[in-house]
């Protein structure tokens, strides 16, 4: 592929890569991802057919293959963008798995938009040498040798497939800080003169200059994630428990306690031995440690990850603080986030089950008093959640405390997106009264930022905009308390 938008395609005729496109569609690993199967054969055919491939644009895909409106934003809507990347992340698990023996290797390079088809060719045995855009074999004549071979160098023809954001444990995501941190850094001694935190909060990146400024001169800002506890019974059946003392994970629960605190004391009664449980979190926020790990680790700086029950007063003093969640399961943000016209609320503080909502004690033209999550009216599963991008200031100068909470764990994901996309960067910028390219400040305009965010399938998130903003003011007496004691509540 040479260029934005163009596609290699090897000498193998049209049908041949037509017939191997539906062999993907009809696979197992496509079998229920039905945008990506429309996203596939809206690619596959502008690359087979279109005499003009190179004119193909994100706008283009997001108003023809996803049916965006015609004053469709790619900067604002990260559709096409979050799409590909699953769209690469499906073909890599169909080659992995049933496709492993097909000759003709579908893959989207980095960096483009359209896909190549690659030949594998045949050979006699493991030490013949492997080739690449030849000509389909006509007549295999020994099977298990050739798919043997063939797996071997779909390895070598795929362009290097690396860790994707699809994190699911948390040994996972050290994997990727760690890669990210490696990466970055060397990038920076690659170059004569390593970029400093100043450097790029003054720079034109509205990204990098936005968390450049948050972060401000600290090499190390915490990333909290939430730690929610539960009570675990000897079935691996978990109960809530969103208020009352705790204990270390795996002791044992005075069962008094269950039953005052617990959220359905009635099942907790019946359920016998119970101890406390807080190693879960939900994906998106694993997610979004993922993907704010790599953008700190492109710019050199080394976050320190931990549970949101760890924070300790030092963190408030000596580090800015990314905090993840909403405050239903983030301990931390139920502490630390500054009194502002938007605020997470439970109606029922004995039901969960989607009811949260987001507060606006002061709407704007054009805004509601409450938000919460949509589901379809059918089969109730989720389209739409919300989240708070929120901005405050911290103990020290320069230091700074940054929530992204949704009300389900995919508005948390789909906050860091938009705080990571270029126009959800300069939306909050904008919010911090700072311009890009400008001289960069210890001290941000602190606001709250209200995004919405699109679903499908119930978690799969398909892009985030901005709903509403609103500033904090600027005395944060509320923050100030609480922060006078230590987050921890074990």
């Amino acid at each position: 592929m040479n260029g934005e938008g163009l596609a290699y395609v090897s000498p193998q005729s049209s049908e041949d890569c037509h017939r191997q496109v539906q062999r993907i569609l009809q696979s197992a690993a496509f079998r229920n991802a039905s945008t990506l199967q429309q996203l596939l054969q809206f690619l596959a055919s502008r690359a087979l057919d279109n005499s003009h491939p190179e004119l193909l644009k994100e706008y283009t895909i997001g108003v023809e293959a996803f049916g965006r409106p015609q004053d469709f934003d790619p900067k604002t809507d990260t559709i096409v963008r979050v799409q590909i990347h699953r769209l690469r992340q499906k073909l890599k698990e169909y080659y992995d798995s049933e496709g492993r023996h097909d000759l003709i290797v579908v893959e989207i390079p980095k960096g483009h938009y359209l896909p190549t088809f690659e030949a594998v060719s045949e050979v006699s045995g493991p030490s013949s040498v492997p080739e690449t855009n030849s000509k389909l074999p006509a007549q295999p004549a020994d099977i298990r040798s050739k798919d043997e071979a063939a797996g071997e160098r779909r390895t070598q023809v795929r362009d290097g497939w690396r860790l994707g954001i699809g994190l699911v444990i948390l040994c996972a995501i050290a994997t990727c800080i760690g890669l990210s941190f490696w990466i970055g850094t060397k990038q920076n001694r690659g170059d004569k003169q390593p970029k400093t935190i100043r450097e790029y909060a003054a720079g034109t990146d509205p990204v990098k200059a936005f968390w450049a400024n948050l972060i401000g001169d600290d090499p190390t800002p915490v990333i909290a994630y939430p730690d929610a506890v539960f009570l675990l019974d000897d079935s691996n059946d978990l109960f809530r428990f969103r208020q009352g003392a705790s204990d270390d994970r795996g002791a044992l629960v005075d069962p008094h306690l269950a039953r005052q605190f617990a959220s359905n004391p009635k099942l907790v009664t019946e359920a016998g031995p119970l101890y406390y449980e807080n190693g879960y979190t939900g994906t998106g926020e694993l997610q979004a440690v993922a993907m704010l790990s790599g953008l700190l680790g492109q710019m050199g700086v080394q976050p320190i990850i931990k549970p949101s029950r760890d924070i300790t007063p030092v963190d408030l003093r000596e580090h800015s603080v990314i905090l993840l969640g909403s405050s239903f399961q983030n301990v931390a943000v139920a502490q630390l986030m500054s009194a502002g016209d938007l605020s997470f609320k439970n109606p029922d503080q004995h039901l969960e089950g989607w009811r949260a909502e987001i507060t606006n004690s002061s709407p704007q033209p054009g805004e509601e008093a409450l938000y919460h999550t949509e589901r379809d009216p059918v089969r109730h599963a989720l389209k739409t959640d919300y989240a708070i991008i929120s901005v405050q200031s911290d103990l020290a100068p320069g230091r700074h405390i940054a929530v992204l909470g949704g009300l389900d764990t995919t508005g948390t994901e789909g906050a860091t997106m938009f705080s990571l996309s270029e126009g959800g960067a300069r939306e909050l910028l904008k919010a911090s009264a700072l311009t890009p390219g400008t001289k960069p400040t210890t001290d941000m305009e602190q606001f709250q930022v209200l995004v919405k965010v699109r679903l499908e399938k119930g978690n799969e998130v398909l892009g985030a905009s901005l709903v509403a903003v609103h500033r904090i003011p600027a005395a944060g007496p509320q923050m100030r308390s609480k922060q006078s004691s230590p987050v921890q509540s074990k």
